[in-house]
């Protein structure tokens, strides 16, 4: 069998994180074999470990991918804002949204592995891929806060991704239920009348 290139393998090797990315947060770690992702990514499970050490590292890049793409999404919804209030208003309207809520592949990573992350034990790679992440989108929710110190950015900060992950979740569990909307439109309604106070 030919060697791929260079350029092929890196090829591959991104449309393997890409996918796994995506599967991971639909179906856990544990819901899904390399030879699955391998699959979905049109490749072979022999080729698993020539790209990767092992399904853990893999979990770790995944996870770190799905992170940069959350950030990449909250930083331009900051950027398109008028003001820090704004920011924050498009922050919570975008992630407490239906569009959100049915799209846990592309969507948030912090409501969609939190539970599976804190299942792993503390020396797997992907605890400090989810810790890294995490830490970002708090960055880039504390400097939307009204002007105040770090420290109470910070809290505010982490009170809002709780409160907006935690309704994602709900609103996953109760997906075709009213509670579902009434979940994400109640958290919603909350966290905006708070916005810029």
């Amino acid at each position: 069998m030919p060697r791929v290139s260079k350029a092929e393998a890196e090829k591959n090797r991104a449309a393997i994180e890409q996918v796994s990315s995506r599967l991971f947060r639909e179906q856990g770690f544990h819901g899904i074999s390399v030879a699955d992702l391998m699959g979905a990514a049109g490749l072979t499970h022999g080729g698993f470990y020539g790209h990767f050490e092992s399904k853990d590292a893999l979990a770790a890049i995944a996870c770190a991918r799905a992170f940069e793409e959350s950030e990449a999404r909250w930083r331009k919804r900051v950027d398109d804002a008028p003001d820090k209030a704004g920011a924050l208003s498009a922050l919570i309207d975008g992630y407490l949204s239906a569009r959100n809520r049915n799209a846990a592949g592309t969507g948030c990573p912090v409501a969609a592995l939190a539970n599976d992350v804190a299942r792993e034990a503390d020396d797997k790679p992907v605890r400090a891929a989810f810790h890294d992440g995490l830490d970002n989108l708090l960055d880039i929710l504390a400097s939307v806060q009204p002007d105040g110190d770090a420290e109470a950015n910070r809290a505010a900060a982490l009170a809002q991704m709780a409160t907006l992950a935690g309704a994602l979740v709900l609103s996953r569990a109760t997906q075709g239920t009213p509670l579902s909307n009434e979940v994400l439109a109640a958290a919603k309604a909350y966290l905006l009348a708070h916005v810029g106070k």
